[in-house]
């Protein structure tokens, strides 16, 4: 017995030092920023964040809405999970039933609010077949049919597999005893799943607590405290230190769930063994099960649906012909092929270190008697996990691991998909283990066994299909999650999600879709293999129920030789990916997808062909990034909004001054040099506004009369720098008070569509929910030329701009070539740059007239970051 508990407490002692590494570090470095200021320790940022506008609000929201997704998503697991084991339906209907309910988890969450808006919006594919709007997608509606398909795979998951190990032969005794049949229900099938439905709901809870991609799409004004996390996290102007107290009060509701899962405990049965026994017989409930959760499955198929149709017609909804045009634009991307490696290989590492992670914290606390104290302490971990945000965790990583070893590499996606993901895994495991019949382990110590020997030859084969689950879990998780990896993935480590967001930046949503049908496909048949293997091992145990030594010993040098394999791997690619490709520029940028493909034929033309590579973010993500890890950032070059560059100088002097002298007509800093200049503009959807017989507004004041009324989208400037192009209009035109008198009238006109992204209103407009937006001109320009019913009005109060520049990372053993480029793509790239932004940056430029805006205007102030807070503090007094 002592060496059994030295081993256990060893395997404890590993996954606790996993843990304080790569979770309570990282947290407790969020915790420093939330109350360390300029001047030490602090309470003020935590007193601004609870006393602020819209913090108890979004609070609130966010406990109303999680819990009521994860109480439905309960219960509709639970009835699928009681059809498949308790009722006679036929084995097929069974099969669909299971994996319909674990679809939504092979595709990425990114996927879930663009295919609620192409299916239930004013233009979507199920609005089309019914004739009508079902219902209103945006606010409560949108997040909880958004939130209920996203927790479904985990909550079923979690109740479908314990389910399997109830024993049935209490009902027969039950029945025997003369209980009613609700009373045979309660005791032998609810009571043995409480803690499991207890846990269940709190996992579904905090994923949806947690969440911000569906939010971003369909939350409208329904604000939840990821949103207000985003928001001060990853706004035009990050906040980290407030953020870090929103993230620190986002933690506090797991200290209640520690609470009630061990209270609930005391309610998980065991059993000696499983009676393997037919269901009795009972017509009218498999008929009523069956069809039940068929319709479950049928709406959960009708929304996903869209995702087989937006991609293969030519621009929907207004050519609706079919064309393979988006497939063939997502494959011609000649890193793709390299992308999806790193994701494959990034989601098969993660799941083979998560399985041994979640497998060895289950043993801890569910096949030992250490002590209570040690099990809770894995229990804390499993629950802190579950409530930790993946963009939260993405930042933490950011911050404590800038400047190492591991930055940009393979290994810190592996290791934050491990934490990220972990709690699910480990209460599948621990579920399945604690079911299992207790005497096992003394029974072979009695018989000379060691306990590894027991774990190995007796547990495990009689735990292996939940291993596969748990494998499976981690596999699909690592293959669809970006919220985390979207900070840590570097230009050489990029995977399908993080391609996902760049092409959402570029509003090719066509080619969202298509990615997300090729993780899709990935996804399945991989779920396919591990349940074949699954049901192999089934059939394998059921003739014989324990391994022999031999075979023992071949699992044993099987595990370690794929222990072994992969971190040879890991350190034949340096856990990075960096090798040979490592003399390549890396060149960070947000540019819009027409100014990358007009730098990228500079440099190909000049002679630098394949010696860089370009990763793309949002303006926001990126300034975080470069905010948050300064020089350690893994970029050589960075082209992003101006203002961003000179708060990164300011805050970090990370760039070094140009070699060369670039000509501008304007003062820029040595440093920096403009690529474009981006104007805003009213972009109108041609057909919506002759459906509604609006007329065309003229000016951005227009867009406040009462007629334009749920027909009008913007973005909000906390989150989105393009926002401020009209903030600027507004108050050149009618000075602060006059601004706020009209943006009130806009702000109450958009309604649900005030928007995070900048590219979110052209995204509506052109999707058909609404017929106006305010965005980027340039966009709204291309659009047209590509025959789609979009048209633009430039705005009376005047078109105004926001310059992006190129600036060179000041790092040690820095690329010398990053210089190099930088001159090419301001003397070569401007040109085809003019083309698209026509705005003369340099002396000697002239751009199209055709192509120039009706009335190009420059703010009387310049634009810096504290002009933009205060444009801030405007915005949030008109909401």
């Amino acid at each position: 017995m002592e060496t059994k508990n030295r081993e256990i407490k060893t395997v404890f002692v590993l996954i606790v030092l996993i843990f304080l590494a790569f979770l309570a570090f990282p947290v407790i470095r969020l915790l420093a920023k939330s109350v360390i200021g300029d001047h030490g320790i602090t309470m003020e940022y935590y007193s601004s964040v609870l006393t602020g506008k819209g913090f108890l609000r979004a609070l609130g929201n966010s406990f109303l809405v999680a819990g009521a997704s994860a109480l439905i998503t309960t219960v509709i697991a639970f009835f699928m999970a009681y059809t498949i084991h308790y009722t006679n339906v036929p084995g097929a209907v069974k099969k669909f039933i299971r994996a319909v309910a674990c679809l939504p988890m092979l595709l990425p969450t990114l996927t879930y609010g663009f295919a609620i808006i192409y299916s239930f919006g004013k233009q979507g594919l199920l609005t089309r077949i019914f004739g009508r709007q079902l219902f209103e997608i945006y606010g409560f509606n949108g997040l909880l049919l958004g939130y209920m398909i996203y927790t479904l795979p985990i909550s079923f998951m979690l109740v479908y597999n314990t389910m399997g190990y109830i024993d049935k032969k209490f009902m027969v005794v039950s029945r025997i005893m003369g209980d009613n049949p609700w009373s045979t229900f309660v005791m032998t099938i609810l009571r043995p799943l409480v803690g499991t439905l207890a846990a269940s709901f709190i996992q579904s809870f905090f994923l949806c607590f947690t969440d911000f991609g569906i939010p971003a799409s369909v939350g409208g004004k329904y604000e939840v405290i990821a949103s207000l996390l985003y928001s001060q996290m990853l706004g035009s102007v990050p906040d980290f230190n407030r953020g870090s107290v929103v993230a620190m009060m986002m933690l506090i509701p797991s200290v209640a769930s520690i609470l009630v899962l061990h209270i609930l405990e005391k309610y998980n049965m065991r059993y000696n063994r499983i009676s393997l026994m037919e269901n009795r017989k009972g017509p009218g409930r498999d008929l009523f099960c069956g069809i039940m959760s068929i319709a479950c499955c049928i709406c959960v198929l009708s929304i996903f649906a869209v995702i087989f149709v937006i991609p293969f017609v030519g621009d929907w909804p207004y050519n609706l012909t079919f064309s393979l045009r988006h497939v063939k634009d997502v494959f011609r991307d000649s890193g793709l092929r390299s992308v999806y490696q790193n994701s494959v290989f990034v989601a098969a590492a993660t799941a083979l270190a998560g399985t041994l992670t979640a497998y060895g914290a289950a043993i801890v606390t569910a096949r030992s008697q250490v002590s209570g104290t040690l099990k809770q302490i894995i229990e804390g971990i499993a629950l802190v996990t579950n409530t930790i945000p993946g963009m939260v965790l993405g930042l933490s990583f950011l911050f404590c691991f800038s400047g190492t070893g591991l930055q940009s590499t393979f290994l810190i996606l592996i290791i934050c998909n491990v934490v990220h993901f972990f709690s699910t895994p480990y209460l599948m495991m621990k579920n399945s283990l604690s079911k299992m019949n207790a005497s096992w382990e003394t029974t072979a110590m009695l018989m000379g066994d060691n306990w590894l020997k027991t774990i190995i030859r007796v547990v495990t084969p009689n735990a292996s299909a939940t291993i596969l689950e748990v494998f499976s879990y981690y596999f699909v998780n690592a293959m669809v999650t970006v919220s985390a990896v979207i900070f840590i993935a570097g230009a050489r480590t990029m995977v399908l999600t993080t391609k996902i967001k760049e092409l959402q930046y570029y509003n090719k949503f066509n080619e969202v879709f298509v990615l997300s049908l090729l993780i899709l496909f990935t996804n399945t048949g991989a779920k396919a293999m591990f349940q074949l293997l699954a049901n192999r091992n089934y059939h394998t145990n059921k003739e014989k129920n324990k391994m022999n030594r031999k075979k023992a010993k071949k699992v044993v040098t099987a595990g370690i030789a794929g222990v072994l394999g992969m971190s040879m791997v890991l350190a034949a690619t340096g856990c990075s990916g960096k090798g040979a490709a490592a003399k390549e520029v890396v060149i960070c940028s947000n540019a819009d997808d027409e100014a990358i493909e007009a730098m990228k034929a500079a440099l190909d033309e000049n002679g630098y062909e394949g010696q860089y590579i370009f990763q793309t973010f949002g303006t926001s993500e990126l300034g975080g990034k470069l905010l948050a890890e300064g020089k350690n950032i893994e970029a050589d070059l960075v082209t992003m909004s101006t203002f961003y560059v000179e708060s990164a100088q300011e805050e970090n002097q990370m760039f070094k001054d140009l070699t060369f002298e670039p000509g501008t007509l304007d003062e820029f800093p040595a440093y920096c040099a403009p690529i474009t200049a981006q104007e805003g503009t009213i972009i109108v959807n041609t057909e919506m506004m002759k459906e509604n017989n609006l007329e065309m507004p003229a000016s951005i004041k227009d867009l406040a009369k009462p007629e334009y009324k749920d027909m009008i989208s913007v973005t909000d400037i906390t989150s989105s720098s393009t926002a401020w192009l009209l903030i600027q209009a507004l108050v050149s035109e009618y000075g602060e008070d006059g601004a706020k008198d009209v943006l009130k009238d806009i702000y109450a006109n958009a309604g649900d569509h005030i928007e995070e992204s900048g590219s979110g209103p052209l995204k509506l407009v052109r999707a058909g929910e609404i017929a106006i937006g305010f965005g980027l001109r340039q966009q709204a320009v291309a659009d047209k030329a590509e025959g789609l019913p979009i048209d633009y009005v430039d705005p009376t109060e005047g078109n105004f701009t926001l310059t992006e520049s190129v600036a060179v990372v000041d790092k040690e053993n820095a690329n010398p070539k990053a210089m190099e480029m930088a001159e090419c793509i301001i003397k070569n790239g401007r040109a085809d740059l003019l083309k698209h932004y026509p705005i003369p940056l340099y002396e000697g430029e002239k751009a199209d007239e055709n192509a120039v805006s009706g009335n190009p205007r420059v703010f009387a102030e310049k634009l810096t970051v504290d002009l933009l807070k205060k444009h801030q503090e405007l915005s949030e007094e008109c909401k």
